[in-house]
């Protein structure tokens, strides 16, 4: 199973600004390893973020995204305690899902 995501949602009036690091290998598969084999694509190709249940980005991404690949996004009307649960799918079918309540800003 892959790694935990790290994600923070921080209050800034009534939008959450939202950061997620996501720990993936992301191969494209044009790279090759040290015998001069490529290796094979290995890549995120679904996000979907959710604030209390409902959608706010579901995106489909290619392999021309950099390793671990870091995703910022701002949802308006959100409040102290909402649920954000981050979701992706790679092209092997491997999954992760995480969640993290919003916490009020500084």
């Amino acid at each position: 199973m892959a790694e935990p995501m790290k994600i923070r949602a921080t209050l800034q009036g009534d939008v959450a600004d939202v950061r997620i690091l996501m720990m993936h290998p992301m191969e494209t598969g044009q790279r090759k390893n040290s015998k001069g084999e490529l290796i094979p694509a290995h890549f995120i190709k679904n996000v979907l973020v959710t604030h209390n249940g409902k959608t706010v980005l579901d995106a489909e991404w290619t392999q021309a995204i950099a390793r671990n690949p870091f995703l910022g996004i701002r949802v308006k009307g959100a409040k102290v305690g909402d649920k954000i649960i981050v979701t992706w799918i790679d092209n092997k079918g491997d999954k992760r899902t995480d969640e993290v309540a919003v916490a009020a800003g500084s």
